[in-house]
This record gives C-alpha cells, structure tokens and sequence, in this order.
C-alpha cells in the first residue's frame, strides 16, 4: 500500500470517482492530497461554443479561488471522518502544471486522477490533462478511465 497519493478533482463526480480508487491503494491512516485547478483563458474562447466572457485574474483569485478552496474543503472533511490525513491545494493555472507540481511538492508516491475519455476532436480541441501528466514522468500515474463511453451513452 501507498503511503501518500494525489487526487485531482475539477468538482466533477467523474473526477470525484478517481477518489475511492485511491482510498483503496493508499494504507490506513494514510495522506491524500487533493488538488484543484482554476483555469483562467489568456484569450476569449471562440468556435463551437458561444463567446465566453474571460474573466481575469483578479476575478478568479477572489471569486473562483475561494470557491474552488471550499470544495476541496468540503471533500477533505469526509475524508478526515474516515481517518485519513489530508491535505489541499487550490491554485490558479494550469491543471497538468498545477497537478505536477503539487505532487513534486509533497513528493507523493503516486497521482490518481479519472480521465473524460474523449477521443479523436474532441480530445484535439480540448486536450488531455490525463496525457500531460503521464508525459512529466513525476511519478506513478494511476488512470481511472470513465464510466461513460466518450459518446456519452454510457
């Protein structure tokens, strides 16, 4: 069993998923550390999707942040109930760079992070977070594949 592993969690229950997976490789008693990106868009995003308002950094350091911090809160307290040791981490920027770097911080024994499966286009316009982190080579990477297909029928 692990002593120290890394979760990342965007608020979703598919990313919430990848927590009970490493409740059960990570000893009893054991820390978990979670962690949570606030993605702020340099540009406005345009295409397929209507224009979105790009909020700056200010908004999402006293809006998002807080916000994102009382999530990851709220995740660690039903945690600390089961006897685990945990921590958080909530920053602003990229989540395969804010992922990386919080597991190198804590030098935790292994990263367990769900991934959206998403394939071909999908996975161009929007890239892999999932990919990014197996590319830095940090540590272990335990992939929780979703429990949908990427066509969304499940």
């Amino acid at each position: 069993m692990l002593k120290h592993v890394l979760v990342p969690l965007d608020g979703s229950k598919l990313a919430e998923d990848a927590l009970e997976h490493a409740l059960n490789i990570v000893e009893p008693k054991g820390k978990v550390t979670l962690v949570t990106a606030v993605e702020v868009p340099e540009v406005p995003v345009y295409g397929y999707y209507p224009p979105a308002t790009v909020p700056d950094v200010e908004t999402a350091k006293t809006d998002l942040l807080p916000y994102a911090k009382h999530y990851l809160e709220g995740v660690a307290e039903s945690l600390t109930k089961r006897e685990f040791q945990v921590a958080i981490e909530a920053h602003i920027g990229d989540p395969a760079e804010v992922i990386t770097e919080t597991a190198e911080k804590y030098h935790v024994d292994a990263i367990v992070m769900s991934t959206h499966g998403r394939s071909g286009l999908s996975r161009w316009l929007f890239g892999s977070v999932t990919n990014k982190v197996l590319g830095t080579k940090v540590c272990p990477v335990y992939v929780v594949p979703s429990k949908q297909s990427s066509n969304g029928k499940g």
